[in-house]
């Protein structure tokens, strides 16, 4: 639709997931009337993140050294670990300052429909480390959909031999939602992990 680098432009940023052709030329178009030191920052801040940020050679984490922070923090317990999905997880974890263990990122969940199995992520890693680190409880904390369901439960029986104990994230109704609100899969997980009210 566009001559030369204005198209090309907005065919790369559609390229990126959640950005549909509109955004792409929105976003474009916003990158043409920015300041030209704006968009060189934003250029050097991608070429910098391509050139020294890795996956930590541990929990495949992102880092920029060869183990993450959380890996090489002696503060951290290393008898749990959790488990999710990719290494944005990490850090919606990270946020609620509830979590002192360590992770393991597996890269992706299993989906059969998009070809994804276990050897596509990084399970053959988390096996290699439960052998290696003292580990008593392994969390799974993949997302409640149904890929993540199947990986859980691939995690649980692959586990359950070696006798750590397993847990899974409890699921249910949000903070502050209505019960007329939640569907029934939800409103049913609310039902199954509900727990004793303490006084």
């Amino acid at each position: 639709m566009y001559e030369g680098a204005v198209q090309d432009l907005i065919d790369e940023l559609g390229r990126l997931p959640g950005v549909g052709p509109k955004s792409a030329q929105r976003i474009a178009f916003h990158l043409l009337q920015a300041d030209a030191v704006d968009a060189k920052r934003l250029a050097d801040a991608i070429t910098r993140v391509k050139d020294t940020v890795r996956f930590c050679a541990r929990c495949w984490n992102v880092s920029e050294a060869e183990e993450c922070r959380i890996c090489r923090d002696p503060r951290r317990d290393a008898s749990v670990l959790c488990v999710v999905e990719e290494a944005r997880d990490v850090i919606a974890i990270e946020r609620t300052r509830e979590y002192r263990g360590r992770y393991h990122v597996l890269g992706g969940a299993i989906s059969p429909i998009d070809g994804i199995g276990p050897d596509d992520l990084h399970v053959r890693e988390l096996v290699r480390r439960l052998d290696d680190e003292p580990v008593d409880e392994l969390i799974i904390a993949t997302n409640p959909n149904v890929e993540g369901e199947a990986t859980a439960s691939y995690l649980s029986r692959l586990f359950e031999p070696l006798g750590v104990r397993i847990t899974r994230l409890a699921s249910g109704l949000p903070v502050g939602g209505d019960l007329d609100y939640a569907d029934e899969v939800t409103l049913g997980r609310a039902f199954a992990g509900r727990r004793d009210v303490r006084a």
